[in-house]
């Protein structure tokens, strides 16, 4: 009998007791990278430091004039758009926050098995594009119709499945204006760079980033739900392997600290001085804007409330600085923060499992010795 492509590829699966970080998990992160955490500082994150997943092959696009996006299924005329053609619409930019969904899955007990996120998995980029809902007004799309189809160019295996990278959206979502999802060419005013999407992008404000379908090369308008791999298999919170689970969609509330003082090299315990020290972070939630952040230097058994930059005109969508002031004193010290938004959405100090390691956002930890001195080589 002879072979197929889905034969490469295996099941999804938790490791197991004791087991550590997999060779294929290692191969994953070297093609993947987070943010380090204190490049938290950047309002606006360089293209290099912006975390990135690549599901297959990033697609080598020598020459973008020769790219084109269609937009067709239930419109009443069907595009073909070269981007030259797109740059001819009205251009909007928005600063947008992603976050991958399964942000903190190698913190999870029993971890599942797939690309090891900690909690460094998130950036906030200035995206320039075209709104998805001008394209979709072009064609004429079916008011009637269900679900937005995006594919990409990046096509790979996937648990058996050999399939393009394909994602959808409620047609009410895709054709909003509140927030606009944009089909984007450029990232912090200049062309995508290959790892986020070049030519073409999809970024859709307050959502994981699995939503934000990359080297983008056609939108279809259905009149059925969407039950492609990427929507009916994968990004879906399970508890059980038999469920149906529900779909990964809103980002939810985070705060993450930007590591204070100086690391070790292995352990990246930091080491403070006594006296005050300055905690500063970033917060951000795909629900509903940031209300409050609150700081802990115990682990938990005690809180203060940070002092929350306010909301900038035009970038609900991206995190918001915080800080708070801490008088360290000699001793060791767990650090985290947690962000509250406006509907009351908060992080949980526990893990919420699930077996796709997604949306975890429990409150991280850093490990603080404040020492009055260290020593040197």
């Amino acid at each position: 009998m002879g072979q197929r492509s889905g034969d490469v590829s295996s099941a999804a699966r938790l490791a197991g007791p004791g087991e550590g970080i997999g060779a294929d998990e290692l191969a994953l992160a070297t093609r993947n990278h987070g943010l380090p955490l204190e490049a938290l500082r950047h309002d606006v994150t360089p293209p290099g430091l912006h975390y990135v997943l690549t599901h297959y092959d990033i697609p080598y696009m020598p020459d973008a004039g020769a790219w084109r996006l269609t937009v067709d299924g239930r419109v009443r005329t069907p595009l073909d758009l070269s981007l030259a053609d797109l740059l001819s619409f009205p251009q909007v930019t928005t600063r947008v926050t992603l976050e991958c969904a399964g942000n903190g899955r190698a913190l999870l007990t029993p971890r599942p098995v797939s690309q090891p996120w900690l909690v460094e998995a998130v950036g906030t980029a200035d995206w320039t594009g075209v709104p998805l809902g001008l394209l979709l007004a072009e064609a004429g799309a079916d008011p009637a119709a269900a679900d937005v189809v995006f594919t990409g160019a990046d096509h790979g295996v996937e648990r058996g499945v050999e399939q393009d990278y394909q994602r959808a959206l409620p047609l009410a979502v895709a054709a909003g204006d509140d927030p606009a999802v944009l089909v984007a060419t450029r990232m912090n005013g200049a062309p995508l760079p290959p790892q986020h999407g070049w030519p073409l992008r999809l970024v859709v404000p307050g959502w994981y980033g699995m939503a934000h379908v990359k080297w983008l090369r056609s939108v279809t308008v259905s009149d059925v739900p969407f039950t492609g791999f990427q929507h009916s298999v994968a990004y879906r919170i399970r508890r059980s392997a038999d469920e149906e689970g529900e779909p990964v969609t809103r980002i939810a509330p985070r705060a993450l600290v930007v590591p204070p003082g100086f690391p070790d090299f292995m352990s990246r315990t930091r080491v403070v001085r006594p006296g005050p020290v300055r905690l500063f972070g970033r917060a951000w939630s795909g629900q509903e804007p940031v209300s409050s952040v609150e700081v802990s230097t115990d682990g938990g058994a005690h809180w203060a409330r940070a002092v929350l930059d306010p909301v900038v005109d035009g970038q609900r969508w991206a995190w918001r600085a915080w800080h708070h002031d801490w008088d360290a004193v000699p001793g060791e010290y767990a650090v985290g923060a947690r962000a509250t938004d406006a509907v009351g959405g908060t992080q949980p100090l526990e893990q919420r499992w699930n077996r796709g390691g997604f949306a975890n956002n429990a409150v991280h930890w850093l490990s603080v010795l404040c020492a009055a001195d260290a020593h040197s080589p």
